[in-house]
This record gives C-alpha cells, sequence and structure tokens, in this order.
C-alpha cells in the first residue's frame, strides 16, 4: 500500500504559536498515529515558513538578522511540539537549502515553458498581506477593508504566473474530483472565488525592497514571492526533484505522492491551497490522479469571537499544556471540535474534560480497577468460567466500539472515534456500579464471579488504551504500563480483538495518570 503522506501548512515565524497552531499539528499527529496503527507506513510533514516581508521587517523592529530573528521563533514551534507530543517524520524551514534549490528548478522549469513573464503593474497593495489588491478585495463601500491593514498605492515591474490559463482546468477538475476537499461544502467557496476573471499571479518583488527570500534562478533581481516557496515544501520534503537537485538524503518522491492528507485552516483555502497550489502543480505537469487531498480544518474562536492580538484573546498552549499535560490538552482539542467547522475555546470545558473525564472517568476506572484486582487477587487476571449478562455486555460494548471508532477515524471524524472509545469507559464504569465487585470479595461462594468482573475491567481498560492512543499516546503508555502489557510489535488496532489478557498475568500497581486539579488553583485564562 502506498505510505500515507500527510503535511500541515507550514507556520509563519513572524510571531510564537497560539492555540490555532497546536490544534492543527496535534490533528496531523492523531491521524499519523492512527495510520501507522493501522499497518500503514506514514510520513508526517509540518514546519516553518521563515521567509518573507513581514519577517523582514519583524526582524528589522527588533534589532536581529532575519536569520537570528525566525531561529529564535522556531524554537517556540519546535518546543511547543515537543511538549504536545507532536512528532513528525519529516522537517520543513525555507530557509533550508535543499528547499531553495528545489524551488528554483521548478521556477526554472515554468520558465522555460513560457509560464512566467515579467510586467510593470501599478495598483494598490496590502503591507499587512503582502499582496496587491484589486477591486474584488473592496468592501460594499469601495474601501479595502481593515483585514488588509495600511493600503499604499505604488507601480512595480514583477515576475507573473500564467495562473489564468488553467483556471477552466481547477474548474472542471473540482467538479469532477468531489473528494479532492474535504468538508465537501468548502468546494463551493473554491468555485465562487473561480467566478470572477481571470488574473495572473505575481511571484517575486524587487530584491530591493524584500531581499529576505529565494533568488530567482533566471533574474536574480528578483526574490521569489511566497506561493512557490511555502507551498512547494510539500514537494521539495517530500523529494520532489531529488536526484537533480542533490537531495538524495530526501525521501523518494514517487511512493509517497500524491499527499493524502494536506491539513489546513479554512482560511488559508482560498486562494493559496484551493486555487494557487493546484494550478501551481498542473503547470508543472503533474496529472489530475497527482492532485493531493486538502482537509480543512475550522477556527478555534474564544465566546464567539475569532482569536486577535487586538481583543486579548489569544491563547497560548504551552502554559495550557503545562497545566493540563501535552496529552490533556490534546483530547481537549481533539474531542471538542468537529473536522472543519468551529468551535469555541472554554478554560470551564476544558478544566471539565480533564477532571471530569480523564481524571474522574478514565482515571479513577483505571485506579479502583487495578486496586480491587491487588487487593482481592493479588494483581492476577484469572479468566473464571464464571459469565453473565453483565459480563456479555461489556464484551459486546467493546466489539461494537471498534467498528465505530475505525469508521470515525478514517473519515477524520476524530471526535466520534473518542466518543466510541469512551463508550467503553462508561460501559465499564457503569459495569463497577451493576457488579460491585467490592461486595461480591466479601462472600466466598462469589469467587469466581469476582475474578471475572475483574478480568474483564482489565480487559476493557487495556482496549481502550490502544483506542485512544493516537490521541494521548503519553498517558496510554502509562495505562499500559499499569496492566503490565505494552502494544506488542506488529499491533494493528483494526485486528483488535477480546482477550488481549492471558490467564494469569500480572497486573501492577496503580499509580494517577491524570492528577485531578484543583480549579483554585489555576491561573487566570491562558491568554496571551
Amino acid at each position: 500500500m502506498k505510505p500515507f503522506y500527510i503535511t500541515t501548512a507550514i507556520d509563519y515565524t513572524n510571531a510564537p504559536p497560539h492555540i490555532g497552531h497546536a490544534y492543527e499539528k496535534v490533528l496531523a499527529d492523531v491521524m499519523a498515529r492512527f495510520q501507522r496503527a493501522q499497518g500503514r507506513e506514514v510520513y508526517f510533514l509540518t514546519g516553518v515558513d521563515q521567509h518573507g516581508q513581514k519577517v523582514q521587517k519583524s526582524a528589522e523592529q527588533a534589532g536581529q538578522s532575519p536569520e537570528d530573528f525566525v531561529a529564535g521563533v522556531t524554537s517556540h514551534f519546535t518546543a511547543l511540539w515537543q511538549q504536545l507530543e507532536v512528532r513528525p517524520d519529516g522537517w520543513a524551514a525555507t530557509t533550508d537549502e535543499r528547499h531553495k534549490r528545489v524551488v528554483q528548478a521548478m521556477l526554472q522549469r515554468l520558465h522555460d515553458d513560457g509560464q512566467l513573464y515579467k510586467k510593470s503593474y501599478r495598483g494598490f497593495y496590502s503591507l499587512r498581506q503582502e499582496q496587491f489588491l484589486t477591486d474584488r478585495e473592496r468592501d460594499e463601500n469601495g474601501e479595502f477593508g481593515p483585514q488588509w491593514g495600511e493600503v499604499v498605492e505604488f507601480e512595480e515591474e514583477n515576475w507573473y504566473f500564467r495562473l489564468g490559463q488553467h483556471v477552466a482546468w481547477l474548474r472542471e477538475f473540482i467538479r469532477s474530483h468531489p473528494d479532492f476537499i474535504f468538508p465537501a461544502h468548502r468546494a463551493a467557496e473554491v468555485l465562487h472565488a473561480l467566478e470572477g476573471p481571470e488574473q495572473d499571479l505575481c511571484i517575486s518583488r524587487p530584491i530591493e525592497r524584500l531581499s529576505w527570500g529565494i533568488p530567482l534562478p533566471f533574474d536574480p533581481r528578483f526574490v521569489n514571492y511566497v506561493w512557490f516557496d511555502a507551498l512547494s515544501n510539500y514537494l521539495s520534503f517530500a523529494g520532489y526533484l531529488g536526484q537533480e537537485c542533490g537531495n538524495a538524503d530526501l525521501p523518494a518522491f514517487e511512493p509517497l505522492w500524491p499527499a493524502d492528507a494536506q491539513i489546513i485552516g479554512k482560511d488559508i483555502l482560498v486562494p493559496a491551497h484551493a486555487v494557487y497550489w493546484p494550478i501551481m502543480l498542473h503547470a508543472l505537469g503533474f496529472s489530475d490522479e497527482q492532485m493531493p487531498r486538502l482537509v480543512v480544518h475550522g477556527w478555534w474562536n474564544v465566546r464567539g469571537a475569532k482569536m486577535s492580538k487586538s481583543l486579548g484573546n489569544v491563547i497560548d498552549p504551552k502554559l495550557l499544556a503545562a497545566t493540563f499535560s501535552g496529552d490533556g490538552l490534546r483530547y481537549y482539542l481533539m474531542r471538542d471540535i468537529a473536522t472543519g467547522y468551529d468551535s469555541d475555546f472554554s478554560d470551564e470545558r476544558l478544566l471539565m474534560s480533564y477532571n471530569k473525564e480523564l481524571a474522574g472517568g478514565l482515571g479513577n476506572l483505571l485506579n479502583r480497577s487495578l486496586n480491587m484486582a491487588h487487593q482481592y487477587l493479588g494483581g492476577v487476571v484469572d479468566w473464571s468460567d464464571h459469565d453473565d449478562e453483565h459480563n456479555q455486555a461489556l464484551r459486546r460494548t467493546v466489539a461494537e466500539a471498534l467498528p465505530a471508532y475505525l469508521k470515525a477515524m478514517n473519515g477524520w471524524g476524530i471526535d466520534e472515534g473518542i466518543a466510541a472509545a469512551w463508550s467503553v469507559v462508561t460501559a465499564a464504569n457503569a459495569f463497577v456500579d451493576a457488579t460491585k465487585p467490592f461486595m461480591l470479595a466479601k462472600d466466598p461462594a462469589q469467587g469466581a464471579r469476582l475474578r471475572s468482573v475483574l478480568a474483564h475491567l482489565a480487559e476493557a481498560l487495556w482496549h481502550v488504551s490502544a483506542l485512544l492512543d493516537p490521541v494521548m499516546p503519553t498517558a496510554m503508555a502509562k495505562v499500559r504500563e499499569q496492566l503490565a502489557l505494552p502494544l506488542p510489535d506488529g499491533f494493528r488496532i483494526d485486528q483488535l480483538a477480546w482477550g488481549v489478557l492471558p490467564q494469569g498475568h500480572q497486573l501492577a500497581k496503580p499509580t494517577p495518570v491524570f492528577p485531578r486539579i484543583d480549579p483554585a488553583s489555576l491561573a487566570p485564562p491562558a491568554s496571551a
């Protein structure tokens, strides 16, 4: 089977990461781990976008060179990924010489094919977004909105990509390939964006105005601007043109491409990823079958408002992970949003998900199950011959959870996958309440039933740990440590079946995996 190639947007290094960055990378990491759990080879790529006018300007304001400035900001991202257990296989940095060689080779090919031309253009330019604006960007009052920041008018000569030549192809491609964009309803906004007059794309900046970029190989008076630099990381770090560019240490491109999932936020779907990106690939000779799949996620809002520095509601994930643990934050980010849609970040819901569900639901179930197993049976799993309707109901819940989990996860319903796994936690807690093993232990005649109940609980907990492993890898490894049975070599989640714990298996002693957090000890909401 083709390796599962998954990417994220690369993060712009003009400011530290916020909760939206964390969500996107955790989402990709969860899917990468889930695919590996199904026996699939995976290549997970993420990284940083380090060039551009914003970075150059921010570095100047900080009194640093662009190299030192982006290194400092990049360190915030890499530290956060360590804290959140985000483990990419490849790291894309646009200042990497291997990437620069590929970008220049791509530009040279397009230039030789007549896809690039130079012209002078006079118009309005957004300093914040680093792009020329047209009348389509004006609001109903004929003004450029505040999202564009300072807008100036000037004339400049630049290189352009013949984007308009490929728009008709893109329209037909989107209509005939409904799986190109997930969720499918996002395709409508792309087609709407393509309804206007066909326009070409400016891809350069004069070096006297922007020196922090990749020089055009055919005209060194200009540097490449953003699109062929940033978007091309999905190709360059997957080994595209590797032999031609001397990048032998990167993966072999042919087995990896096309990308199975390129995870991006809805704000960069149009025009970057759904218009510029497929057209760039088409112009380079990629076929319809070689187009990547875009997985578009929504935003984390705060009390209904988009996160904004001006509103002071930007959430710092580093502070949250320090309080709730990396796994606790991963769990909240995955369970409280449906992939492709928006959600509202809530400190109260984060605390509830940790204390009530992780500490009070799963953590308490593990602690009391193992404590009873050690108190009554010396921690030994003993599959007695006893069986009854309570045992059967729990086994049925465990059996039904797996197909529901697999269907949800394979369809990007991570929240639904968590819910399927959590059905086992809920059923196991109800199982304890119904069977009352602490009462069975007082009656020697109920010994077989007691042994059966405690064996069922330990087995169910191991299943939960396997299902939730992609979401909370460190915490679930701790659960299995206490059950004294790690994931076996070659483990396949899709082949999970009842009967993992053998007769006579010795369980370890319990220790809290999710120590309860006192709400009174929490600092004010973690916004920066």
